[in-house]
């Protein structure tokens, strides 16, 4: 839908309207399908495994997609950082996963996601529109659209810092932990160096 192949025809705007409505439309639908499964009890291991991937793969198709669409809103550093702050929390995830622990979404996480969708259906409608005119009501399309992009920039980064921050600790404090217990479990064969005042003793 966001290719220069799409079939165009009609009215001005329809391929801008087509693909904001589709990306609405499939995010309500993520949403709306979690709530359903926690609500039912029906989490399975395989939407377990499924659902972040189909989140992140949604979220980066579009920005990727959008730098040849809108290149003079969506800039290609700022996919490089999208795309790799979620390499970083799937990679923190899993070696998480490994320790025994979970790495819980935070609340400026949610509300990234929220405004990864509305910059994402505002660069699409900024190729169309750079502002609509509802006789005294004008809705500036381009401005809401740059601005949207780059908070969601600034929110990425800050997130990404905030899930490191938050393994780091968790990660340091499991590790102390399993290395106190290995410890008590080794028994050394090394004969332990006496302190000056133990030798003194024993030579007395």
């Amino acid at each position: 839908m966001l290719s220069p192949h799409f079939p165009h025809g009609g009215w001005h705007g329809e391929q801008e309207v087509i693909a904001s409505l589709f990306f609405v439309i499939v995010s309500i639908s993520d949403g709306v399908d979690g709530y359903l499964a926690r609500r039912r009890g029906q989490i399975t291991t395989m939407g377990m495994l499924l659902d972040p991937i189909a989140d992140k793969l949604l979220v980066t198709s579009a920005y990727v997609a959008l730098v040849e669409f809108n290149p003079h809103v969506v800039k290609p550093w700022i996919v490089v950082v999208v795309v790799g702050r979620e390499f970083l929390v799937s990679g923190l995830r899993s070696i998480a996963s490994t320790e025994g622990f979970t790495i819980e979404a935070s609340d400026v996480g949610k509300l990234k996601t929220v405004i990864q969708i509305a910059s994402v259906v505002a660069a699409i409608l900024d190729r169309g529109w750079q502002v609509w005119n509802f006789g005294w009501f004008i809705v500036p399309v381009h401005l809401i659209a740059v601005v949207g992009i780059y908070y969601m920039a600034a929110i990425t980064i800050f997130t990404g810092v905030d899930y490191f921050v938050a393994f780091w600790r968790k990660i340091e404090r499991a590790t102390a932990t399993r290395r106190l217990t290995d410890n008590a479990f080794v028994l050394s064969r090394k004969k332990k160096k006496s302190s000056p005042e133990a030798q003194k003793a024993t030579q007395l």
